[in-house]
């Protein structure tokens, strides 16, 4: 005879649910259970904005008419040029007459004078305008064309100082001339002075602006310590 074995006992349905909601062990047990790691997204740190475009350079300034590379600036700025040399030689030839003249008439009137002011005085001193205005008015008078030709003919000798400089140098060689080798001519300083001041005159009317006009701005000694703007080749 075979022997049949015993079926198991079917386990009743809510014995597993009741393994399920079985508390968890505590004390030293509860040490061995798996921790749960909760998986944490990296922090990003934001993007900065975008830098705004930096701004367009400033448009280059436009030359002047006379300074410019075509056929009719070029022979505008030739016809002025030239018309500055014969105003140069017509005021030299002026010059001359008036300066280095003899006036044997003139002999005994005239004396040195080498103390700035005195022949001023002397001329502001006359009992008539006109004879005052003819003295100090004619020396001014023959100083501007130096601060208007200059800017003009020559354009390492611009600016208001080296104007100042080269017409106190020739004057001074002139009244040089004068009481050295003209006769009824003597050396005055006042009339270096209303010259130079003549020139200044001229030189702040018309030369600085004309010179502007024919000639590209030149580069200064404080350019290079980055004071003022530069001026572009």
């Amino acid at each position: 005879m075979t022997s049949k074995r015993p079926e198991p006992e079917p386990k009743p349905r809510g014995a597993k649910d009741d393994a399920a909601k079985a508390p968890l062990p505590k004390g030293p047990a509860a040490k061995t259970r798996t921790p749960r790691f909760r998986t944490t997204k990296p922090r990003t740190t934001p993007e900065p904005p975008p830098a705004a475009p930096a701004p367009p350079p400033p448009p280059a300034p436009r030359r002047p008419v006379l300074q410019r590379r075509s056929f009719g600036s070029s022979l505008a700025r030739a016809a002025v040029l030239a018309l500055a040399i014969l105003f140069m030689l017509a005021f030299a030839v002026a010059l001359a007459k008036v300066t280095l003249v003899p006036s044997p008439a003139s002999v005994k009137l005239v004396h040195s004078n080498f103390r700035p002011g005195a022949s001023i005085r002397a001329y502001l001193d006359q009992p008539a305008l006109r004879d005052t205005v003819k003295q100090i008015g004619g020396n001014v008078l023959l100083g501007v064309p130096f601060g208007i030709l200059l800017p003009m003919l020559f354009p390492r000798a611009r600016g208001l100082f080296r104007v100042i400089v080269i017409t106190a140098v020739v004057m001074l060689m002139v009244e040089a001339t004068q009481g050295a080798i003209v006769e009824g001519r003597a050396f005055d300083i006042d009339d270096v002075i209303l010259n130079t001041t003549g020139a200044l005159i001229g030189y702040a009317l018309l030369g600085r602006r004309l010179g502007l006009a024919l000639h590209p701005r030149r580069a200064h000694w404080w350019h290079r310590f980055g004071y003022g703007q530069k001026p572009q080749d």
